[in-house]
């Protein structure tokens, strides 16, 4: 993956780093800490500079997150229900959890998204009840953009003090990611076997 990423790098400049950004908040296994390392490698070898890499970067994080963002806000709060009442199971939800989700984006919204860009597992995820919430896309923008600028630009500088030695960000990135999903998926396995409405 990683020479993928350098080839598209090279090919795509500024463009091919929105892309991979944007694609990496769509399908989360393209991870942001190589894309952004590796374009801090880049700057270290003169071949981009800083700033256009973190806005170029940054705008696609927040373009892949309003597609999410979007899919939420479509399908819709009330369309949501009856889905929840027959999927609560492999959700590990009820309708009271949705309510309370959405009451909770109504009053704390804005730090939600902004916290929650530098969590690698949610910072994604977020972006969907966001929009079935209703919050506001230009507060969503705005908290998603902080959020996520400081957090590529801290991938990014780090890309850059590693210098040529792009292995050594993937040989630590990779292992990472592959330990938070394996976490993922035994915590929601974990919720879907111990999960009981709260009625019963």
């Amino acid at each position: 993956m990683t020479d993928f990423i350098i080839n598209w790098i090279v090919w795509g400049g500024y463009i091919g780093i929105f892309l991979l950004m944007a694609l990496e908040n769509v399908v989360p296994p393209i991870p942001s800490e190589v894309i952004m390392g590796l374009g801090g490698i880049a700057v270290a070898r003169g071949e981009m500079e800083m700033l256009p890499l973190l806005l170029w970067g940054t705008a696609g994080t927040t373009a892949g997150n309003v597609f999410w963002y979007e899919i939420g806000r479509r399908l819709g709060y009330a369309r949501f229900r009856p889905f929840v009442e027959r999927h609560g199971r492999w959700l590990t939800l009820e309708w009271d959890d949705v309510e309370r989700v959405r009451t909770f984006f109504h009053r704390h919204g804005g730090w939600v998204i902004f916290v929650f860009r530098f969590m690698p597992t949610f910072r994604t995820l977020i972006s969907l009840p966001a929009g079935m919430a209703g919050m506001r896309l230009w507060p969503f923008l705005a908290t998603t953009f902080a959020g996520s600028v400081i957090w590529n630009g801290v991938l990014a500088g780090a890309g850059y003090v590693l210098g040529s030695r792009y292995a050594d960000l993937d040989r630590y990135v990779g292992p990472a990611g592959i330990a938070l999903t394996v976490l993922a998926i035994g915590y929601y396995l974990y919720r879907v076997v111990t999960w009981h409405p709260r009625g019963d």
